[in-house]
């Protein structure tokens, strides 16, 4: 697997950080983030999508990733882009 560290949450210490790759092999975003507590899962499991079943199947999972970490987000994407091409 060909994953590209990208950043880590420049804010928190030595454990837990959220953290974001590239696997540029599969043009994926690989996410580390804290998990959602029960109350935001409950969020997103009600919010309605057309055209979706409701809920989060048991292979996915919702996670928090600090808005201070955007610019990170947006380099992955170009980065997952330009691998694709």
């Amino acid at each position: 697997m060909a994953l590209r560290f990208v950043g880590i949450d420049p804010e928190t210490g030595q454990q837990g950080s959220p953290t974001i790759w590239v696997n540029q092999e599969k043009h994926e975003l690989v996410l580390q983030g804290w998990k959602a507590d029960e109350e935001l899962n409950a969020q997103c499991e009600a919010t309605v999508i057309p055209g979706h079943a409701p809920g989060i199947p048991p292979h996915e999972a919702v996670i928090r990733i600090p808005a201070r970490m955007v610019p990170m987000l947006r380099e992955a994407c170009d980065v997952a882009e330009r691998a694709g091409l």
